[in-house]
């Protein structure tokens, strides 16, 4: 069995100075830490759906400056919940000691109008320790991880694109 690990710092968050909606996670996974981006795992379903919902092409897995692209031009941010925690590998349920992430920070460079939380964890330490703090309730949706086999992607895509959908932005301009 896996042993805890304290993890940490997670990424930086990704916006631009007209994000409207923030999509937070809970932690980087391992495969994200090593590339250094969001949803760095190959069989990781966020952004396949991501593109589908924006009417982008589907980026290359290792291509993090088309990932980002898709972000930005359509008015979104990227984060997690938590900046650092003890975790056994990237078992979310292992998770504890946590320490969140800076939300008020990233809301003062950017004018965030709604939160996404992709999936139950990054939804209750949201709740817990940000929403206090931004004033911003969240949505839950559902996760994109492929631990999540009871959604299909087909499922995935209707739930994020109706959610998503007042948010984006064409051109990340309003």
């Amino acid at each position: 069995m896996a042993e805890y690990t304290h993890v940490g710092p997670g990424l930086p968050p990704l916006h631009g100075a007209r994000a409207n909606a923030l999509i937070l996670g809970s932690f980087p996974s391992p495969k994200s830490r090593e590339q250094g981006f969001f949803y760095g795992h190959k069989q990781n379903r966020f952004w396949p759906m991501i593109a589908a919902v924006t009417g982008e092409p589907v980026p290359d897995w290792a291509d993090i400056e088309a990932k980002k692209a898709i972000i930005l031009k359509h008015g979104l941010a990227v984060w997690d919940t938590i900046g650092a925690c003890d975790i056994k590998g990237a078992s979310d349920a292992s998770i504890r000691d946590v320490v969140p992430n800076d939300i008020a920070g990233l809301l003062a460079k950017a004018p965030i109008e709604a939160v996404f939380c992709n999936g139950a964890t990054a939804y209750k330490i949201y709740t817990k320790y940000l929403e206090p703090v931004s004033g911003i309730p969240a949505v839950r949706l559902p996760s994109t991880s492929p631990a999540n086999a009871a959604w299909s992607p087909a499922r995935l895509q209707v739930a994020w694109g109706t959610a998503l959908a007042p948010f984006l932005r064409a051109d990340g301009c309003k």
